[in-house]
């Protein structure tokens, strides 16, 4: 019975908090009866500790009010340059309040707010309201103050040459790096609201006369249908407007580098920003796109060539190597040489498994100890992944549980596995692994090649943000190969690769290979 009653209240209750987003949705207007506001904005905020309300009388005659969020206000500024002015009575006598408050508050950013759903904005972002007996709007003052993280390296995406700093999670942060980058009034943001109790600022950025309008549309598009109850990382975003979402490929590129950002941008892509997180996402983005590094554009070509091409082939590696090497012992021992079968087959005497239980067992322990190092602490993460994986193979080995070799396989597999650039798409060709595992051991070579198969005809039919993912193979674009399995010098590449549309292709002007006998002859 008691537990009923209690129910019963619950949805009484339930019922009285889902009134108060009507009111917010609503747009209703302040009144110029100071009482009715706050006694409104009191219901909003029942049971808000941390949300204060400082009473206190304009040069001893006026009434008003400070809505405040403690912890998201600045304290300070708001005793120095809004309570101590306003409240002396050695000025403003027989002043109105509005002239009053033009003269004493001396703030930079201010702006009127004339209804229940702005004030409750912008209280939530730290910003005070003023509200004045007889005035039928507030003053929002731009007073917001909370902590954050200082600007710092991203530990993921670390490089050996190139910038040192990373996104915060800070919006106003984040902005201001890529307009460091990218000074050009062109470089324009918008900024919509996702989350119906989070309310994110969600910005998307681009370049004006470089990304491809209906990109940009799209891109809005997606991001207006959303609605949810909150978006506390941009993995929210990313789910919710990438085209083939059961794809275990990323169909967007996250980072918490701003160089990497801006080049995007000059690449004609849009940037998609989100309050409260570092990761920024970039769209519409290719398979190649996935396995290139920043630091490729920063050292010298032919290095990064080099470095690009064993990514590549490593790549492939850390997806068939543990598979090859099950068909090979079980189906195929004719393409081995005899020196190495005999000793291959000597090291799995004491082994009771077939090799496919034998792989299988080594990757899963491989990847749960690699998750284990993920988890743990920083400073004991790196040591129970490497110890552990070197203890675990020794001891398996000499407990005859796996042989030798299969233990270098799936080191060699993990080390490949590493230069894959983004982790996400890291991640993407570790889930892969074992599927093509399970067709080598039961058709050999001929269930790889069936698996490969179809993850290309898979990678063919995606899509990201309408440009195939493929690009620029499939479909061939020749004038877009130079940056692609390899990286061309910079004075080659003068057309920019545009994906979505063929606006300002030019990038810089032709002939800037140095000729240093032709300025010798000068």
């Amino acid at each position: 019975m008691l537990f009923r009653k209690n129910r019963k209240r619950f949805h009484q209750q339930k019922q009285l908090n889902t009134q108060q987003p009507q009111v917010i949705g609503q747009q209703v207007l302040l009144s110029s009866d100071l009482d009715e506001n706050l006694q409104v904005l009191r219901s909003i905020y029942q049971d808000c500790f941390d949300v204060i309300f400082r009473t206190f009388l304009i040069s001893g005659q006026t009434k008003a009010v400070l809505v405040y969020v403690e912890g998201l206000s600045n304290i300070e500024e708001i005793d120095d340059h809004v309570l101590t002015p306003l409240m002396s009575e050695t000025e403003g006598r027989g002043r109105s309040p509005r002239e009053m408050l033009e003269k004493k508050i001396h703030i930079s950013k201010m702006k009127e707010v004339r209804t229940f759903a702005d004030c409750i904005e912008n209280i939530s972002v730290g910003h005070p309201v003023l509200f004045v007996q007889q005035e039928a709007c507030g003053l929002a003052l731009g007073l917001a103050k909370w902590e954050k993280r200082s600007i710092e390296e991203p530990t993921a995406e670390s490089v050996v040459r190139g910038p040192r700093e990373g996104f915060v999670e800070t919006l106003g942060v984040n902005t201001s790096l890529l307009r460091r980058k990218i000074k050009s009034p062109d470089l324009k943001m918008k900024s919509i609201k996702i989350g119906r109790y989070t309310d994110t600022c969600v910005v998307i950025a681009y370049i004006e006369g470089l990304a491809d309008q209906t990109l940009i549309e799209e891109v809005k598009n997606r991001l207006q249908r959303i609605e949810i109850d909150s978006v506390l990382e941009s993995g929210y975003i990313e789910e919710l407007i990438e085209d083939n979402p059961y794809s275990p490929f990323p169909q967007l590129i996250n980072t918490e580098r701003p160089d990497v950002a801006a080049a995007n941008l000059l690449e004609g892509r849009v940037v998609i920003l989100v309050d409260g997180t570092p990761f920024v996402l970039i769209a519409p983005i290719s398979f190649f796109s996935l396995l290139q590094s920043p630091e490729d554009y920063y050292q010298r070509y032919l290095i990064s060539s080099v470095i690009r091409l064993l990514r590549f082939v490593f790549m492939v590696f850390s997806l068939v190597l543990p598979s090859l090497y099950v068909a090979v012992l079980t189906y195929h021992q004719e393409m081995v040489p005899t020196t190495l079968l005999i000793s291959a087959a000597s090291s799995r005497e004491t082994v009771p498994f077939p090799a496919l239980v034998e792989a299988l067992m080594m990757e899963i322990t491989f990847e749960a100890l690699r998750e284990a190092g993920v988890r743990l602490p920083k400073q004991v993460g790196a040591a129970v992944s490497i110890v552990g994986a070197l203890v675990i193979g020794q001891a398996a080995v000499q407990a005859g549980l796996v042989s030798a070799p299969m233990v270098i396989v799936v080191a060699i597999t993990g080390i490949s596995s590493f230069m894959v650039p983004h982790y996400t798409q890291g991640i993407a060709l570790r889930m892969l692994r074992f599927p093509i595992m399970f067709l080598a051991g039961s058709l050999g070579l001929l269930g790889i090649m069936l698996g490969v198969i179809a993850i290309v005809v898979h990678l063919c039919t995606l899509r990201s943000f309408g440009v195939p993912y493929l690009t620029p193979i499939a479909p061939m674009k020749g004038r877009e190969l130079k940056d692609a399995l390899i990286r061309a010098p910079w004075w080659m590449m003068n057309t920019r690769p545009h994906l979505t549309g063929e606006f300002n292709p030019y990038r810089q002007s032709p002939g800037q290979k140095p000729n240093p006998s032709k300025e010798d002859e000068q």
